[in-house]
């Protein structure tokens, strides 16, 4: 059963949209001087090896479980961190990283339906209202043309592919909520050595073994590794532990809207007029969506 969000939830989701929404300026300053596998696969290696530290700092046992605990972890992992980091990664050389954090908002369009039918979050006529809506909005940021790939503009390859990072990120919350009892930092640990271990095979293989880029790439990998990944990855998994995977979709109230700020101020990136109409969209859908939840965070002001 899904219990209510408390007041630490909703502060959570406060410090995950602000690291979050940075994340995509960030990527796509490492990949000024490094491939995009690359890029995915120092974010895995990086938080794994900082979780794992911290598992033996907490005395935090390794997971006694059968086989059933161990393909949800395979599958959280690749799912989570492996196949959503590479997309974003590939997807922001074509694209502005506010783009990405568009793309992140999309998730509830794709966790709301899953947890209807593999969860314990059903999906009601409002929440089916939100849903559309937000699809409204995430076609609106695809815009035209998104099908027609011509010569080297590889945009709508792009777009694509961080649209696919959210549909990734979305079977990971459900089947993170179905996992069997593992502690969070523990399971975080092990969904980033999943990544890594599928990353740095296909890395090695495709860039060859990454060196020293620079202090710009070089620190925005590491800052990648550490903090929205090992980090964020933990709060990720604390959140939906205990309010749900549908509760944690409203994290992208905030991360398209750090994303396209920063992208303008940090990276000096053109916002389209679609983007505003997507972030509108996208929005409403939540806001429909996630009204519930809206009322008990501020129903104690009215």
């Amino acid at each position: 059963m899904t219990s209510q969000p408390t007041l630490a939830n909703w502060l959570t989701i406060l410090a995950l949209g602000v690291i979050w929404g940075g994340t995509f300026a960030v990527v796509s300053l490492a990949l000024t001087g490094y491939g995009p596998l690359t890029v995915a696969a120092a974010r895995t290696t990086l938080g794994a090896a900082a979780l794992l530290v911290l598992m033996r700092a907490m005395g935090r046992p390794w997971p006694e479980g059968g086989r059933r605990l161990w393909l949800h972890v395979a599958a959280i992992g690749t799912l989570s961190t492996a196949v959503p980091f590479f997309l974003l990664s590939w997807g922001l050389q074509f694209v502005p990283s506010a783009f990405g954090g568009l793309a992140m908002a999309a998730l509830p369009l794709f966790v709301l339906p899953m947890a209807h039918f593999f969860s314990d979050e059903p999906l009601s006529l409002r929440r089916a209202a939100g849903v559309v809506t937000g699809f409204a909005g995430a076609l609106v940021l695809l815009g035209p043309g998104v099908l027609q790939v011509s010569g080297a503009d590889l945009g709508p390859l792009g777009r694509l592919a961080c649209l696919a990072a959210a549909v990734s990120y979305a079977c990971a919350s459900v089947l993170t909520r179905r996992c069997p009892p593992v502690d969070p930092i523990v399971l975080s640990a092990l969904t980033l050595m999943v990544g890594a271990a599928v990353l740095i095979p296909v890395m090695l293989l495709v860039e060859g073994v990454p060196g020293w880029s620079g202090a710009t790439p070089g620190l925005a990998i590491l800052f990648l590794g550490l903090v929205p990944t090992a980090m964020a990855v933990l709060l990720r998994i604390m959140v939906i532990r205990s309010a749900g995977s549908v509760f944690m979709t409203l994290v992208n109230y905030q991360v398209p809207v750090w994303s396209m700020v920063i992208g303008w101020a940090a990276l000096g990136e053109d916002l389209p007029w679609r983007f505003f109409a997507a972030l509108a969209l996208i929005l409403a859908g939540l806001v429909v969506s996630q009204w519930g939840a809206l009322g008990r965070l501020f129903g104690p002001w009215r």
